[in-house]
């Protein structure tokens, strides 16, 4: 199920029509409260978040979601700027597409993010390096025991590091086995996700096991 949260009808009833065609079902919100509340009693796979929002912003239905579900969310939003897009981000979106924005960016971004979401697999897999726990089947990852409220965009990136520990994968690499090789790669994107991931895990352990390899990307060792 994708949740709409739009109050513009028309840019909702078309962001409707884009993803029935694709076989999903649909609700949409008008307001942030009516957003707020479908994200609850819903329970959607994806959001599909508008930022100028009557009653309460975007960014305040992001901050309501991210407090007790990890969703997969991208914002859909005339703002473009930087620093928009980074603030976003750093709130826990896990992508975001500009207005007026290109059917077919929305869909294979929309996949990207169901794909990193996940689904469970038919045999449990669970990797355990550098003080680290994270089991692919569950959809859980922990840190000195502590378990790790992770987005599906950090939990996808903590995956991809923890199946080849040592390995440096560069942001590009990253991109493509994250968000998908049909998505235009995007560097701050990438930055900005690691670095929420690398937070998240010192909150929890007091370590940080990633590593930064200037001017190529990032490896997972041991301290």
């Amino acid at each position: 199920m994708v949740l709409i949260v739009e109050d513009d009808r028309q840019a909702g009833r078309l962001l409707g029509e884009i993803f029935a065609e694709q076989g999903y079902r649909v609700v949409s919100a008008l307001t942030g409260p009516d957003g707020i509340r479908l994200a609850r009693t819903a329970r959607p796979d994806l959001v599909l978040l508008d930022l100028m929002l009557p009653f309460k912003s975007g960014d305040e239905v992001l901050a309501s979601i991210r407090a007790s579900s990890q969703v997969p969310v991208i914002v859909v939003s005339a703002r473009e700027t930087t620093r928009s897009k980074v603030d976003l981000l750093r709130m826990g979106a896990d992508d975001y597409v500009t207005k007026p924005f290109d059917v077919d960016e929305v869909v294979a971004r929309a996949e990207a993010a169901l794909r990193r979401a996940g689904g469970a697999c038919a045999a449990r897999t669970v990797h355990e390096t550098a003080g680290l726990v994270l089991d692919e089947t569950e959809h859980r990852a922990a840190a000195g025991g502590r378990e790790l409220a992770l987005t599906s965009t950090e939990f996808g990136l903590l995956t991809v590091l923890m199946r080849a520990p040592r390995l440096v994968f560069s942001k590009p690499q990253l991109y493509a086995e994250v968000w998908g090789e049909s998505v235009g790669y995007d560097e701050r994107t990438v930055n900005t996700h690691v670095s929420n991931l690398r937070r998240k895990i010192r909150e929890a352990c007091g370590a940080d096991p990633i590593r930064t390899v200037w001017g190529i990307g990032y490896t997972l060792r041991p301290a």
